[in-house]
């Protein structure tokens, strides 16, 4: 069994890796990344804890903006999380989208960080409306593996169990995990990690929602979806606009991490 002590986490990626979702930008955010933090002091009581994501950002500025500063920070262990901003662009090239991730993970795994990563839930399994998205996203997970096999990266299997469509593991605008699926994923990169305590729960049905929407019901839900969301999403795309202009990371420097319950 590998020790599952570490004493430097470094977080890469975009708006998952953020936190969006998951508290917002005036209580502020906690999500995915900040929850492994988490339970990582638990066993690593001196564990420092960076978080370099930034929303909008495509595999290509995670590379380019967040590689270098990781790097200095000499982490033993990151995590590598980016390319869904990529699979929702007019022109997406998953060979090019995983070589970035893949430049990541060699020049991680190459000054000896213990590195892991995600795959990617089908979004037409979400919403209908994004049912175009499906084969990029297949497309991407299956370079994800292809890439994280060469340079021994873990990678925590969040594409396929049922359980991740569920409506209560994601925000209204179903783009970004809810609370209770920021949860889910960092119990998932935990597993994979082989942290002690963790299983494989994470990937466990919820019970039945009595509340789920069928029928018009759906659909008006869809409806309300797109404009309220979608819509506002493409028009800034068409102004070459990013949700994350102007941002920074939201811990760009390594600090003590505090565990909660």
């Amino acid at each position: 069994m590998e020790d599952s002590r570490y004493a430097r986490y470094v977080a890469l990626g975009d708006s998952q890796t953020e936190g969006l979702g998951d508290g917002d930008d005036v209580q502020g955010l906690r999500g995915w990344a900040d929850r492994l933090a988490e339970q990582l002091v638990r066993q690593s009581p001196g564990l420092l804890y960076a978080n370099l994501a930034v929303r909008g950002r495509l595999a290509g500025q995670v590379r380019a903006e967040q590689l270098a500063p990781a790097l200095a920070l000499q982490p033993d262990l990151a995590t590598v999380v980016a390319g869904v901003n990529d699979l929702l662009r007019p022109r997406f090239d998953a060979d090019e989208v995983a070589g970035h991730l893949e430049a990541m993970f060699a020049a991680l795994t190459g000054q000896g960080a213990r590195v892991a990563t995600l795959t990617f839930p089908d979004a037409s399994r979400i919403t209908p409306l994004a049912r175009p998205v499906g084969p990029r996203v297949a497309a991407l997970n299956a370079r994800i593996r292809e890439a994280a096999a060469r340079h021994g990266v873990l990678v925590a299997e969040t594409a396929d169990p049922p359980v991740v469509t569920d409506p209560r593991l994601w925000s209204p605008d179903r783009l970004h995990a809810s609370p209770l699926g920021h949860a889910r994923i960092a119990a998932a990169v935990a597993h994979a990690l082989a942290l002690p305590g963790s299983d494989d729960s994470w990937a466990r049905d919820l019970p039945a929602d009595p509340r789920a929407a069928s029928g018009l019901r759906a659909l008006g839900g869809e409806l309300r979806w797109a404009g309220s969301f979608l819509g506002p999403w493409l028009a800034r795309r068409v102004r070459g606009r990013s949700s994350g202009d102007g941002r920074r990371a939201k811990r760009p420097e390594l600090l003590p991490v505090l565990a909660l319950d």
